[in-house]
């Protein structure tokens, strides 16, 4: 193999990842094709990650290959959508050798296999810097039954389904800026978890939901203005991790720290608008999944978001990342 390698010998070493799928035409053709699914929906998202931007050139390459997938399968999961296959877009700088296209390769098939998704396509393109990545992502959800941002209703619940603090301390580890001895707040940062395993439980009780990418009260506010309502939040009723409530017990300011958590982004949590009469039911079937669940707060007529700490309004600059 040559150095670097050339468009087509990268097609060839990604031809594995279809796992044989036919609607990926071995990537011998310029398109995947599809045929419709009756009685479902095809629910599509595409998430892109640059070099110095979203990941450091000192990265592993399976690692980043895996946090591409995954990131983008956190669309899917708040959609309650099953995902079956993805196209790929990689803009690569000519100094970036063989084996690390191979360990990124290696991260693709990792995660093709433990998701169920395979490769159906893409383009692949030189360029002078930096590194750039993209992946579209899809799935099916039965007709009808996508979970959009859009369907709270006045009196519904705001619950977070999983945990919320570990994607920004996760990147503060990263990045040598706080403790992390075990190493499991970098490591979550970094190979995040799709929450795919609730899709049935959000079809059946969640009026609309979001993945908590750019921040717990940006992600939530999205779903309040979709929705056309106010939305209370507060952030001590948040769920937290064994490591991030470890480091809220040594700030000397907590409730700064909850509304920093809050605001951090890269958790890749589900929040979601549940009614009260439906909130046990949802709520045991998140925990039968083993993920943490919590009411957070509620959504009520009007507009706006109003942040609490312990009952008593606080206020709030930044909500979240904004790119």
């Amino acid at each position: 193999m040559h150095d670097p390698p050339d468009e087509f010998d990268w097609i060839e070493a990604l031809r594995p990842l279809t796992r044989g799928d036919p609607r990926a035409l071995a990537l011998a053709d310029d398109a995947a094709v599809m045929s419709g699914r009756t009685g479902f929906d095809l629910v599509v998202s595409k998430d892109a990650m640059v070099e110095s931007v979203h990941f450091s050139r000192s990265e592993d390459a399976g690692t980043v290959a895996r946090r591409l997938l995954r990131t983008s399968l956190s669309d899917l999961a708040a959609k309650a959508a099953e995902p079956f296959g993805y196209l790929l877009m990689t803009a690569w700088p000519n100094d970036r050798a063989w084996p690390w296209r191979q360990s990124f390769i290696e991260g693709l098939r990792l995660d093709g296999e433990a998701f169920n998704l395979s490769l159906l396509g893409g383009d692949t393109v030189a360029t002078p810097g930096p590194l750039t990545l993209c992946a579209t992502v899809l799935g099916w959800t039965p007709e009808g039954a996508t979970v959009l941002r859009s369907g709270a209703k006045p009196g519904d619940l705001l619950l977070v389904c999983g945990t919320i603090g570990d994607g920004g301390l996760g990147l503060a580890a990263s990045r040598g800026e706080i403790d992390d001895p075990d190493g499991r707040l970098a490591e979550r940062y970094r190979l995040p978890r799709p929450l795919l395993t609730l899709r049935a439980a959000l079809r059946d009780h969640a009026h609309a939901a979001a993945d908590v990418s750019d921040g717990l009260l940006a992600d939530a506010a999205h779903i309040a203005q979709a929705s056309g309502l106010a939305l209370t939040v507060d952030v001590e009723l948040l769920p937290h991790s064994p490591e991030v409530r470890a480091w809220l017990g040594r700030q000397p300011d907590p409730q700064a720290a909850r509304v920093a958590l809050a605001t951090g982004g890269d958790d890749y949590a589900i929040v979601c608008a549940v009614e009260p009469s439906t909130q046990p039911a949802f709520m045991r079937a998140v925990m039968a999944q083993g993920l943490p669940v919590a009411s957070v707060g509620y959504f009520e007529a009007g507009d706006g978001l109003a942040v609490n700490a312990g009952g008593a309004p606080i206020g709030v600059g930044r909500l979240g990342w904004r790119h």
